[in-house]
């Protein structure tokens, strides 16, 4: 049916690195509800995920906000020294 995975030190952030849903079972609240209880786990801290590019329209229907200050770090060799 579904699954969500996260990783939370339960005061500043909870990272949401997993949350699928079987295709038959999508577009009924499954997703919503799994992003629910994973805020309830850590509800003190901000629910914070990246989105997969068929889901990019997703997350703001459901009521979150995009953060425009994100950075990440793909390649070692890109870290200056």
């Amino acid at each position: 049916m579904g699954v969500s995975r996260s990783l939370t030190d339960f005061s500043f952030c909870t990272y949401l690195s997993d949350l699928a849903i079987d295709v038959s079972y999508q577009k009924k609240g499954i997703g919503k509800e799994l992003i629910r209880r994973t805020k309830m786990e850590a509800p003190e801290a901000k629910l914070i995920l990246l989105a997969s590019p068929e889901a990019i329209s997703y997350y703001p229907k459901i009521g979150m906000a995009q953060y425009e200050h994100c950075y990440f770090l793909d390649k070692i060799e890109n870290l200056n020294r």
